[in-house]
Parts: structure tokens; sequence; C-alpha cells
């Protein structure tokens, strides 16, 4: 006896192959009925016998194409219709999307073997793909995922792609970027050249899969150099792309995790301990970051002969956004590239490498982009759409869908124009891509009113609006990826700069409650008063002032003219500021230890000092207590202070500072456990990571049996606020 089934799958199956995937499987089972693209997901008809229809329903939770992430199977009885076939049919739109767009995904195996294979029609062919793999958000346009609201519409199939295309047998079958040298797009220049130009030691702007690359060979020291120079970018560490695993396991020390990550479908940068050193890639840090091959392209580079270990970075002057456009490409990177290798195929928008790491809490995100955006990081209890704007540093935006929060790929720092603009489109793009109605919005935003972000928000055409504070966002962001809106921790937020309640500058906070039940702020680091306010955080020397103004017989310290000048300001009270800042406390120390220059990048200062710790071992904490429920620094600073004049290795220094603070940390986490109930502590805020405090602080907190959450899926820095955000107004409004 025949009966009738309707299945409604979510999550990231659009893109990915999932439509072919069912036909096989349906026909496989001698099923008839159809499956289609809508905004949610994908539905499915299906008519057979009812041991055919579970042997489809179990393949399909268990065997499905390896880029897609289903999140839920709604099967239910439905009229059978006398089908004779099983068919795929054309997407439609009837609401609002709501499904998961697959992030970009790495070249296949099969693919691959294609790529190099002279017999193949797309034998050396860059813009190779499958259902499997290839290029999807950067090329998506518009919902339902079809080839017309991609920026391949203008690529009309040939004889062999249609035929592919349409025959369900076929890998290719519905895989919207398929293409070959004969219909598809192609790269302007030679790619054997371009190899040719960077074994010769120039630097080729080479355009990826979602946007421009800048490269050059990374053992060539002048090179690199050069690319330092012309790039405006001092000492901040190089991205590298290396050609196999095999080369990677020479350069860095990979753990299985490490492995894992690396070679995962998102194809993140890893961070990983450097087993050797490259001149200039990665100065005054212990760890390199690098990747493997992910676009067809990267691998026809390396077949044809390119420096085995290239190093890869944005395509950008310093701290700008990506280059993605070609007219655009040329004119910003024309004074910085000897060469441009440029494919014809639209990037529909920027997209970063993403930054992954494995850390003393297990893997963790530090970029999150290319591979992971823009999937869903968590569910919240809502159903009015919510647009979370973020903070100012490292951008994103997340969107509100059905609950499903939606966050974006990283955008960057927007007191850059083009960052901000970045910044305007993505907002734009994925409000359109949704259909969301400006009317129908919830839009959420920093309490600091001179953000940009703010500034932005408040621009919007939306009726409403609502602030929520940097450091609460920050711990309700570790909450929303775990789904825990009443679970009741303390709450540790630990970063370099964030308006506070009280309108001074807070990054060294504790907070007590839950995410419904909101956050009160008990305890934070006492408060040292800032000269020149963000300018401190470009130079450590300005930092160490007020934090030592505060110290008693203090040794003499030698600092640049710099620190008398700062002295003088904060005696005066002029152009000062509040702040229980820990990131600052870290400047001040490192300055203390001789790093007295300008930062040239954000956090360098606190990496630096990170750098130098690693040496050491076996050392004794200084002391940071809790005094009047504040961290009082003043004992750990005198203590770096006298160390330093007496002559202390560097490193044992820095070392007993780091265990300092995370022992100041756990006393103070300890004490409001007590007190207010918990044993659950959240660690959030770019002080975190910080990979020795993180360590330290684990070992210790989790000795007295308290349990550590930390950000998995969004990054602890600014780049997971706008997530915080979102949770605390939408389970607020739920």
């Amino acid at each position: 006896m025949r009966a009738a089934r309707s299945v409604q799958v979510r999550g990231v199956v659009q893109g990915v192959g999932f439509r072919p995937f069912v036909f096989r499987l349906a026909n496989a089972n001698a099923l008839t009925g159809w499956v289609l693209n809508e905004e949610s997901g994908v539905d499915i008809h299906l008519e057979g016998t009812d041991p055919a229809l579970d042997a489809f329903l179990r393949d399909l939770r268990t065997e499905g194409p390896p880029g897609a992430r289903i999140t839920s199977i709604d099967v239910r009885p439905s009229e059978s219709a006398g089908l004779s076939e099983f068919r795929i049919r054309e997407s439609r739109s009837n609401g609002h999307p709501t499904v998961r767009i697959s992030p970009d995904l790495p070249v296949c195996e099969q693919c691959l073997e294609e790529l190099f294979d002279p017999a193949d029609p797309r034998y050396l062919y860059p813009y190779i793909n499958c259902t499997n793999c290839g290029p999807r958000y950067s090329v998506i346009e518009s919902l339902p995922y079809d080839r017309p609201r991609t920026t391949m519409k203008s690529w009309t199939l040939d004889s062999l792609c249609a035929g592919e295309y349409h025959d369900p047998s076929n890998r290719r079958f519905h895989a919207q970027p398929v293409a070959c040298p004969a219909c598809g797009p192609r790269y302007t220049s030679a790619i054997g050249e371009a190899a040719s130009l960077l074994n010769a030691g120039k630097i080729v702007a080479v355009k990826g899969i979602g946007g421009y690359h800048l490269v050059c060979d990374a053992a060539n020291s002048e090179a690199v150099h050069t690319l330092r120079e012309r790039k405006f970018r001092k000492e901040k560490p190089f991205a590298v792309m290396v050609r196999t695993l095999e080369v990677a396991r020479r350069w860095v020390d990979l753990s299985p995790e490490a492995e894992a990550l690396l070679t995962s479908v998102a194809r993140p940068i890893v961070l990983a301990p450097a087993k050797v050193e490259l001149t200039g890639i990665a100065p005054d840090n212990h760890e390199l970051g690098l990747m493997l091959p992910y676009a067809p392209l990267h691998y026809l580079l390396f077949e044809a002969g390119c420096p085995e270990v290239l190093v890869m970075t944005s395509a950008n002057r310093s701290s700008e956004p990506i280059a993605y456009q070609d007219d655009d490409a040329r004119e910003r990177l024309a004074g910085i590239a000897d060469a441009f290798l440029i494919g014809e195929r639209p990037i529909a928008r920027r997209v970063d490498d993403s930054v992954a790491r494995v850390g003393a809490c297990g893997p963790v995100i530090l970029r999150r982009s290319r591979g992971y955006a823009p999937g869903v990081v968590a569910t919240l209890p809502v159903s009015r759409p919510i647009l979370a704007v973020g903070a100012d540093l490292k951008n994103t935006v997340t969107l509100v869908i059905d609950g499903q929060a939606f966050m974006s790929q990283h955008i960057g720092d927007l007191d850059h124009y083009q960052a901000l603009q970045s910044f305007e489109r993505t907002v734009q793009d994925l409000v359109s891509m949704y259909q969301v109605d400006w009317k129908d919005l919830l839009v959420v935003h920093d309490l600091h009113p001179q953000y940009v972000s703010t500034v932005e928000a408040l621009k919007l055409p939306v009726l409403h609006r609502r602030a929520v504070q940097h450091h609460r966002a920050h711990i309700a962001s570790v909450l929303a990826e775990r789904g825990q809106w009443d679970t009741r921790v303390v709450g540790v937020s630990f970063d370099g700069t964030g308006y506070g309640d009280d309108g001074t500058i807070w990054g060294g906070e504790f907070f007590v409650g839950s995410v419904r039940g909101g956050f009160q702020r008990v305890m934070h680091m006492r408060q040292a008063v800032l000269p020149g306010g963000d300018a401190a955080a470009r130079n450590p020397v300005q930092c160490a002032a007020e934090f030592l103004s505060q110290i008693q017989d203090l040794p003499t310290l030698d600092f640049p003219d710099r620190y008398q000048r700062s002295l003088r300001l904060v005696e005066k009270q002029v152009r000062t500021f509040a702040t229980s800042s820990v990131g600052r406390l870290f400047d001040a120390a490192a300055a203390i230890l001789g790093f007295v220059r300008d930062v040239s990048f954000e956090g360098q200062g606190a990496m630096w000092l990170e750098h130098i710790a690693h040496a050491a071992s076996n050392v004794d904490r200084y002391a940071f207590p809790v005094l009047q429920e504040q961290l009082d620094f003043r004992p750990l600073l005198r203590a770096v202070a006298q160390d330093r004049a007496i002559g202390r290795d560097l490193g044992e220094i820095a070392r007993a500072f780091h265990r300092g603070v995370a022992s100041g940390l756990c006393e103070a986490v300890q004490k409001l456990s007590g007190q207010y109930g918990t044993s659950i502590a959240v660690l959030s805020g770019g002080v975190f990571q910080n990979e020795l405090l993180l360590g330290d602080a684990k070992a210790q907190l989790e000795s007295v049996g308290i349990d550590i959450w930390t950000n998995v899926a969004v990054p602890p820095n600014d780049g997971g606020i706008s997530l915080g955000q979102a949770a605390l107004c939408g389970v607020f409004d739920a």
C-alpha cells in the first residue's frame, strides 16, 4: 500500500547539493514526488511504500552532502497525488526567506582529480566546482539560491555543463556556479606567469573567493619587507598559505585538534606554535597563522611551481577592508602589487579569511568570516526580527529571523571609511536578502553614543531601537551560543575599552546574573585615569603614567619624555578619562618592561608581553588582590616595576604578571560564586584571546570546582558583540 509524506528540512540545505542528493535517494528507494527550495529550507513530497519511506528518512538524516548541516526535519502525513516519477521543481517564493545560506566551500577531492586530469574537459580550469564544493555566500545575490540569483548569471551553460546540470546521476546536478573553459569565466593572466613572478620575489595581487590577496614568497625576506613597506603594515603578523599539510607540520607544531581545524570544511587560518622563524612574517610572536589551499586557483599556483609557503594577506592598506571589486583593486593596490591575477567572475560581497586556534578551552574562532559566515551562531527564543549592529572594532552584524541568529562576515574597524561603507552594504545586504520590512525590525546598538555603529543605527528607517552595554553583550554572547537564558553565572569581561553605565571606560568587569534576568555589575578593577583617552591605547607609556602615578615607593624607571608629559596631564586632570580596563593594564605592564613605542596594531603591547612570557616557567605569581570589591592593580604593577629595576629576566616578570592577573580573577570569581550561589564563570572579551592568561585562569578555577564557559562559535573579541546584543534584547522581548 502506498503512502505519502510531506517533509520539511531546515539548516544549511541550499547550495550544497541537497536537492540532487534527495533526488538520488528517492529514486534509490523507488519513491515518487518532488523536492524544491523555498524560503526556509527544502520541501519534499514523497509517495511510496512505508518501508521505502522509512528507509529514505533514515538515510536523509545520516548520508547528506558534506556541506549540508541539518538542524530539523519535520515529517507529516500527506495526500497522495498519484505521481509517477520524482522531480526537482523550481524554487518557490511565498514569504520571507529564513534558509541558512551555505558558506563558501573548499574545492573537493573529486574536482581536484579532474583539475589535474589532462583528459578532463575542466583540466586546469580555475573555476571548477560541483555541488560538494565551491563558492556560495560570495556569489549569492538573493534567495532562494538559484543560478539567476548569483554572479554567474551572465554565463550561459554550454552543452557539456547543461548536460551535467540536468543529469540527476551527476554530482553537478543543479550546481549553480557550474562552468567550464568553453562557457564560463576565466582568469585574464597566465597562472604560470604569476608563479614565476612569485619565485622572482615579486608581489602579486590575486583575486580569490571573497576578495583579493597580496601574495609573495614567505621565505624571501626582501619581498616580505617590501610588502610591509608598501602596505604600511609595520609589525602585525602575516598569514601564510602552505602547499600541503606536510609542509605545515614542518613550520608549526600541530596538535591533532589543530590539524582537524586546519583541514575542516571552513579552511580557516589556524594559529599554532611556530617551529621555525620566517623573517618578518610574525615579529615578536611565538605563533604563525597558516592555512591550506581552498580554491582551485591556489592548487594551480602551487602546481605551476610557486614557492611552497606564501604570504597570503588581505589585499588592502593597513586596516582597510579587503579589496574585492576589480576596478577598486587596481586603484587601491596599484602602488603595492607588481602584477595582478584577475578572474572574471564577480564577487558579490567581500569575505575575509577566518582565523581560529585550538586554545586552553578548545577550538575558538578569532575572526569569523569565510567558511563560517553567514551561518547561524545561535537560536534565540524570539519571533520578531532583530538587527544587532555590533561594536566599532572588529565589527560584525547579526540578523535574527524566526529566532535564528545569522552573523555576518568580519567587516573590520569602522573608523575607516571603506569599512563603514562595507558595514552599510552588509546591513542592507542581509535585510534585503531575507526580505525584512524595516518597520518590523528592532535595531540594537552599543550604549556608546558616539560609536560609529550607534550613529549608523540611529539613521536606519526603523521604529524601535535599544542600546546594550558593551561588556554585558560579551557575556551574553557566550550564553547565547549555549542557549542558556536563565542560568545564573559570574561573568568576567576583560577587554580594552567599552562605554560603561557611568560614562567611564570599562574593561575589567565582573557581573552576576543571567541573560533573561540581566547582569548586575558587582566588581571591577580599580580605576586608573588615562591621559589622552583613546590615544593611550596607541602608546603603552601613556597607560603606564596613570597606573604608576597611584603607586608609592616606585623605583626609578627609564621611560621616554612622553611619560613625564602624560604624568603632567594626570596631575592637572586635563584630557583624562577614568578606566577599569584590563587591556590598558597589560599595556602599562608592557611599557614597564620596555615596550615604549607606539603600537602599530591593536593589542600589540599585550601580544608582546605574552610572547616574552612564554619562555619562562616555574615562576611565582604577583599579587593582584581583591580590595573593597575591586581588583587592586597597585601590588601587581609595583612588583613588575621593582623586578624590572633589579634586572630580573623580562620573561619571568611577564610570566609572573600573567599568573597574577589569573590569580586575581580567580579570587574575585570564587568570592562572587560563594556570595551569589553559582559555580559557572563566563569569560569573554578581547583579553581572553591571551592563551597564557586563559590557561592559568582555567587551571585555577577548575581546581576549586568552578566551570568555565567561553566563546566557541563567535569571537571573544568585539567580533562577538553583535550576538550578545541580539540575545539581550531578543530574550527581553520574548
